[in-house]
């Protein structure tokens, strides 16, 4: 046995362990700005910033992606708060998320419509969880109108 306040340090601590994030977030304090397209610049040169692949990559990766030319010199404009007639478009973004594996961006336009992007494996749970909580409020009627039944048989 071993002695108290000595643990194998090979144990996981089960009451420490705590869920992976279900949606992936920017840290609000880097994407502030003063406008959407100011916000999306900044998400995108967070994207960018926080990439393993450097911008020449990337760009290399969506023009393969979307089949058309994008250059690097395209993404730094993107990034830019300054240059606010050059916000990424949606296919662009697309392809931007694809290439880098970063939700990021996606869930930055969700929020803004009280939405949510989640990886698409957890939507049959969540649609699970939505059929037992119906199950439950019909149980609930259920019971209301069997006592009301059985009340008015009196």
């Amino acid at each position: 046995m071993a002695a108290r306040g000595h643990r194998d340090p090979r144990q996981g601590d089960l009451l420490g362990w705590e869920p992976p994030a279900l949606v992936e977030r920017y840290d609000e304090r880097r994407v502030r700005a003063g406008s959407l397209r100011g916000q999306i610049a900044r998400a995108v040169a967070e994207t960018l910033t926080d990439s393993e692949l450097d911008r020449d990559e990337i760009a290399r990766r969506m023009s393969d992606y979307l089949g058309e030319d994008v250059s690097r010199s395209m993404l730094d404009a993107y990034a830019s708060q300054a240059k606010e007639d050059h916000t990424i478009s949606y296919v662009r973004l697309v392809a931007l998320v694809e290439v880098t594996g970063d939700p990021r961006p996606l869930q930055l336009a969700a929020e803004l419509t009280g939405r949510a992007v989640i990886e698409g494996r957890y939507v049959h749970a969540i649609r699970a969880e939505m059929i037992r909580e119906k199950r439950e409020e019909l149980d609930r009627e259920e019971k209301s109108a069997r006592r009301l039944w059985k009340g008015a048989r009196r």
